[in-house]
């Protein structure tokens, strides 16, 4: 069976050519709102620095060993998250940010609910970077333009 036969119709024909011109944006748009807005999570850490990062987002929830679990947190928030933006080794940086997430869940258990500090947030994120890294960059990325992509 062909792709076109597992599509649903179209409420408006008339708006397929549309819909065929814009068909990779869509990825685009996922992995530019899913880099970015992970990198404001890293700026601060890394701008605090790798000792100041460890103590307060780590030792103190008794994570251990902080000090290379904070190099990672900031390079995972910023490099990752901008590598996620622009495509660049996609699936990489996507699938140890994810988890990343898993982790920060697994911390927050059993608190559910943005306003007790629980876990939605990151397991949203942990599941959109876990998506990203089962499709790739997709067609607007740095990985396609190399022509290389894990």
């Amino acid at each position: 069976m062909s792709d076109s036969m597992n599509e649903p119709r179209l409420l408006i024909p008339q708006l397929k050519p549309f819909y065929d011109r814009i068909e990779g944006l869509y990825w685009l748009v996922i992995r530019l709102a899913a880099g970015l807005i992970i990198i404001p999570h890293g700026w601060p850490k890394l701008m605090a620095g790798v000792e100041a990062t460890a103590q307060t987002a780590l030792v103190r929830r008794g994570i251990e060993p902080a000090w290379p679990l904070a190099v990672g947190l900031i390079t995972l928030e910023t490099i990752g998250g901008l590598c996620v933006a622009l495509g660049l080794f996609t699936r990489f940086w996507a699938a140890a940010i994810a988890i990343e997430m898993a982790v920060i869940v697994y911390h927050h258990l059993p608190n559910f609910g943005w306003i007790n500090r629980g876990y939605e947030y990151p397991l949203m994120w942990g599941l959109v970077m876990l998506g990203i890294a089962l499709r790739g960059g997709g067609p607007y990325s740095l990985d396609r333009r190399i022509g290389k992509q894990l």
